[in-house]
């Protein structure tokens, strides 16, 4: 009996194939078609016009790349078996599916709880729905897999994921530096000791890759005026809930409206799976067709908000290494006399914070490099590598936001 293989074209990588059953009931699922209605970049198309794709393409991509790295390995004999690889696949495939709407940027402004959390406790349901088909899968996402390069593929600092985002990022958005050679690097995995690890050849792309996650972080993910528009959407949904902690009944889609009224922890998400259904019906178009009625709210901040970002009239943003404390209340003296607001109005209209760049962490699982000579190094450790020199340095950056 021949197998139904559902083709897809994807516009980085062509067509790519999911012949697992598997894979096809988790995607037809409408918790995971909802992921079509979350962009992936947040507000980044603010900058870049054509940065608008979705987390549901992006875990397809990630995925297809899970499945040639298994096939990589295969090759070179260090052999999964069927039920292992349809695990790996379904962990790629659903490790962004407790992303809320416009991904990061409002990560723990509505549920209050990461997206890998999320992500767990709907694979956990789904599993049930599914009479246990995701339990190998489960065990994958959460590293207690007893492969654990498995875990690796989908979680670590070189990772299928990170592999698909860039590529489709700088694809989308148009930024060549986010370009990376994945193709190179799927073929020098391997394994040892249970480990995933990299053939020394492959040096030189590994670093591309890291050089690459650098400069898209500060290009693109990390530019001013996405962090403005993404400090701006959070400003609004932190002004929607200190009104509906106030009481006020303010409109909103369903989902949203659930969400707005309640202080959630994770504890909440495990006890009553009420508040899961709800966070899976939730996406980036409830968001914005709330605030596109919220530029009329009687709430002067609100609807100030919302008119600045629905007309793209976002804060301007000033990075600096030095301390910004100094001309912050200039600054909101500005807004106090644009805005005509009271004291508690202005934190929403200038403010301060820092962000930082971790293109490489040596505090995490560190990328380790098999050595022609048999020995195994971290990529930090190898001679003149640029990560050991410059890209192990994490780089924080002080910026302000404000109006004029």
């Amino acid at each position: 009996m021949s197998i139904k293989v559902k083709i897809v074209n994807d516009p980085v990588y062509g067509f790519i194939r999911f012949p697992e059953p598997e894979l096809m009931r988790v995607i037809d699922h409408p918790w995971f078609q909802r992921l079509r209605n979350i962009k992936q970049m947040g507000l980044a198309h603010l900058v870049y016009p054509g940065g608008e794709h979705t987390r549901f393409a992006h875990s397809l991509g990630t995925c297809h790349l899970m499945g040639k790295a298994l096939d990589e390995l295969k090759a070179k004999d260090i052999i999964p078996d069927k039920d292992e690889c349809v695990a790996a696949r379904l962990a790629a495939l659903l490790h962004d599916i407790g992303h809320g709407p416009f991904s990061h940027s409002l990560e723990y402004v509505l549920a209050g709880v990461s997206h890998e959390t999320l992500s767990r406790l709907i694979m956990k349901r789904l599993d049930i729905e599914f009479g246990g088909m995701l339990q190998k899968a489960i065990q994958v996402f959460d590293h207690s897999y007893p492969s654990k390069y498995l875990h690796q593929l989908v979680s670590s600092q070189l990772d299928v994921d990170r592999m698909d985002y860039l590529n489709r990022d700088s694809f989308y958005t148009g930024v060549s530096e986010g370009v990376i050679g994945y193709d190179r690097i799927l073929q020098m995995l391997t394994v040892r000791d249970n480990e995933l690890m990299v053939e020394e050849k492959g040096v030189y792309s590994v670093e591309k890759f890291i050089i690459a996650r650098r400069l898209m972080y500060w290009q693109v993910y990390l530019h001013k005026t996405v962090l403005g528009a993404e400090m701006l959407l959070i400003n609004i949904f932190m002004r929607a809930k200190e009104l509906a902690q106030k009481g006020d009944d303010l409109f909103a889609a369903p989902a949203l409206k659930y969400f707005l009224y309640k202080d959630l922890t994770e504890q909440d998400f495990i006890i009553n799976p009420e508040h899961l259904d709800n966070f899976c019906s939730l996406d980036d178009n409830d968001v914005m067709v709330s605030i596109k009625v919220w530029q009329t709210h009687e709430d002067k901040i609100l609807s100030n908000l919302c008119k600045m970002l629905i007309l793209r009239k976002l804060y301007k943003v000033l990075f600096s290494s030095e301390s910004l404390a100094s001309i912050l209340e200039g600054k909101r003296e500005t807004a106090r006399s644009l805005l005509s607001l009271e004291e508690e109005g202005l934190k929403y209209f200038a403010f301060t914070g820092v962000t930082t760049n971790s293109t490489y962490n040596n505090d995490e699982e560190l990328i380790k490099i098999e050595m022609k000579n048999g020995t195994v190094r971290n990529i930090t450790e190898i001679d003149d590598s640029l990560v050991n020199q410059t890209l192990a340095k994490s780089v924080h950056k002080n910026y302000i936001c404000y109006i004029q």
